[in-house]
């Protein structure tokens, strides 16, 4: 096959447990949101920890990331304060390029099979998105 290098996925056991910490780390943030979303009121991180199971650290460093990548997660202060999001009543329509389409779903398949019934139903609805039937149908309209 000519000068082209092949390319073999490496298997070592330290880049297995690097992804399934990745996996584990990425369900647990998705929940992380879902609870925060869930909650009418502030929630404690010590209380955040309890539900997921994870050291008041974890919840932490969790909350972190996903506030630098730009979730809305607000910080309510005082004893009956915590970590809340934003209230809606529901989530905005959301319109993507094709591009940020297959970001999303190579992120996705990147992280393995989907590990959440909310993550399965996103890839499948990534993928209707941008396959053949489904822009078909949006040219005729």
């Amino acid at each position: 096959m000519g000068n082209n290098p092949q390319i073999v996925p490496s298997s070592s056991s330290a880049e297995s447990r690097d992804n399934h910490l990745t996996l584990r780390r990425v369900v647990r943030q998705q929940c992380l949101i879902e609870i925060l979303a869930d909650s009418p009121i502030p929630l404690s991180t010590k209380v955040l920890a309890e539900k997921l199971r994870v050291s008041v650290r974890t919840v932490e460093r969790d909350r972190r990331r996903l506030v630098s990548s730009g979730v809305p997660i607000v910080s309510v202060p005082g004893t009956n304060g915590g970590s809340r999001l934003p209230r809606h009543t529901r989530p905005s329509p959301v319109n993507l390029s094709f591009e940020e389409i297959a970001a999303l779903i190579a992120a996705l398949a990147a992280l393995g099979p989907t590990e959440t019934d909310s993550a399965d139903s996103a890839m499948k609805a990534l993928v209707a998105a941008i396959s053949p039937a489904q822009t078909a149908k949006e040219a005729e309209r």
